[in-house]
């Protein structure tokens, strides 16, 4: 008949098989195949759940994973110790002349900026003659590091735009931060980074 006639020259694998054979040859093709599902939906699951503490923030066109808890804990562990060091209470490196919390434009932008902004000139000017805070701050820093990366591997793919109200913004706080000499100004900016976590969980 027209339109089957190729079917005579398609090989039947089964063909001399006993039903029951062929029912289980079936029935193991399926399972077969259900467990790839099952494997390829839990990797999936897995690549997309961030780990246990850790929170997706959006800036702009990039998510980013991270642990804002961990962070934050560490901070608060040293926050009095470094705050105390802090001897000008008239100058703020992040809310000087207004919040940063009142910034909510071109965040993918500020955040690009002020991740650099304290892994180049923050942390590196930090160290104390405490040991335990020293610890804690090399631990904040490694985890600002690696938020570092991955926003860089996002950014290399998603541009993140700089209008200039964010141009603007940046240019202040490293005004801000150009008025102390680089110790103070690394300490009073540490100082302040609960003020930056807050404004980066505006974004989860």
């Amino acid at each position: 008949m027209p339109g089957t006639w190729w079917k005579t020259w398609v090989p039947n694998i089964t063909m001399g098989l006993s039903q029951p054979v062929r029912a289980f040859l079936f029935c193991s093709t399926m399972k077969l195949s259900c467990l790839s599902l099952c494997l390829l939906s839990t990797m999936c699951w897995l690549y997309l759940t961030p780990t246990t503490g850790n929170k997706i923030l959006r800036f702009g066109p990039c998510m980013i994973s991270m642990n804002v808890n961990e962070i934050r804990a560490s901070f608060t562990a040293i926050k009095a110790t470094i705050q105390a060091k802090d001897a000008i209470r008239t100058i703020s490196i992040l809310s000087y002349p207004y919040s940063l919390h009142n910034f909510n434009v071109d965040r993918c932008c500020i955040i690009h900026h002020l991740l650099r902004f304290y892994v180049d000139k923050v942390f590196k000017h930090c160290e104390t003659e405490d040991s335990h805070v020293n610890r804690k701050i090399s631990s904040i820093a490694n985890s600002f590091l690696s938020i570092k990366k991955k926003f860089r591997q996002c950014n290399e793919q998603n541009v993140c735009d700089c209008g200039e109200e964010a141009i603007e913004k940046y240019k202040q706080i490293l005004t801000n931060y150009g008025q102390l000499n680089i110790t103070s100004a690394a300490m009073k900016s540490l100082g302040e980074l609960d003020i930056l976590l807050d404004w980066m969980e505006k974004a989860h």
